[in-house]
C-alpha cells in the first residue's frame, strides 16, 4: 500500500497538448454514472452548488503490479495520492458549499474497493462505458487495452464547465489547486 501512496520524484511531467481546451464554457452533459456511494450521479443535478470533478487514469491495487511502463507515461502515476489529497481537503470544499466528485473509466467494483480502502467521503464515478468521456471529448490514453482518462480538474456550476485545470501535475497537489480554483471563483463574483 505504501508504494501506491508515494509518487516517485522522477516522473515525467505532462505537457499541455490542448486536448482539454474545448471544455471551458462547455455544457456538462446530463449523463448518470454509477457512484461508489451507491446509485448513480448526474453531475449537473448533483447538489445545489458548484461541483469539482477531478478525472484520473487508474488507481493501483495493493499486491497487484502496475501496468508495465506506467511510470514512463507522463501524468499516469499518482492516482492514489490524488484521491487521498481530495479526501483530506473534502471538509474544506464542503465548507465552501462545493461537492467533490472523482471520475475514471475504471469499473464500479474496482472503484468501490479503492473508495472503501482509502475511506473516501466523496463519490467516485465510473465511466467504464466511456459515455461521458466521449460526450465531453475528454483527453485519454490507452494501455493494455484500457482507455484511461488523462488527469484534469473541472469546476462545474449551473451545468457549465466554468474553470479547468489541465494538465494536472503533480497529482498530490491537485486538491489544493482545485480548492484555490474554487476560492478564486467565489472571489470573482461569478459563483452562481
Amino acid at each position: 500500500m505504501t508504494q501506491l501512496l508515494q509518487t516517485p520524484a522522477d516522473l515525467p511531467e505532462p505537457s499541455n497538448d490542448g486536448a482539454a481546451d474545448h471544455l471551458l464554457g462547455m455544457p456538462f452533459p446530463e449523463i448518470a454514472l454509477p457512484a461508489t456511494t451507491g446509485g448513480v450521479i448526474n453531475i449537473p443535478k448533483f447538489g445545489t452548488g458548484p461541483v469539482v470533478v477531478f478525472a484520473y487514469p487508474r488507481t493501483g491495487v495493493p499486491g497487484e503490479p502496475l501496468p508495465e511502463g506506467w511510470d514512463e507515461i507522463a501524468g499516469a502515476r499518482g492516482c492514489t495520492p490524488q484521491n487521498c489529497a481530495f479526501r483530506d481537503l473534502n471538509a474544506e470544499f464542503e465548507s465552501q458549499g462545493v461537492k467533490v466528485v472523482g471520475l475514471s473509466t475504471n469499473p464500479p467494483t474496482y472503484q468501490s474497493e479503492m473508495a472503501d480502502r482509502l475511506h473516501l467521503p466523496y463519490p467516485v464515478l465510473s465511466d467504464a462505458d466511456l459515455l461521458l468521456t466521449r460526450a465531453l471529448r475528454l483527453p485519454t490514453f490507452e494501455i493494455n487495452g484500457m482507455v484511461l482518462l488523462r488527469r484534469l480538474t473541472m469546476l462545474v456550476s449551473n451545468g457549465l464547465v466554468v474553470n479547468l485545470h489541465y494538465p494536472v501535475f503533480p497529482p498530490g497537489d491537485s486538491a489544493a489547486a482545485a480548492l484555490s480554483m474554487v476560492q478564486k471563483f467565489f472571489a470573482s463574483g461569478d459563483a452562481r
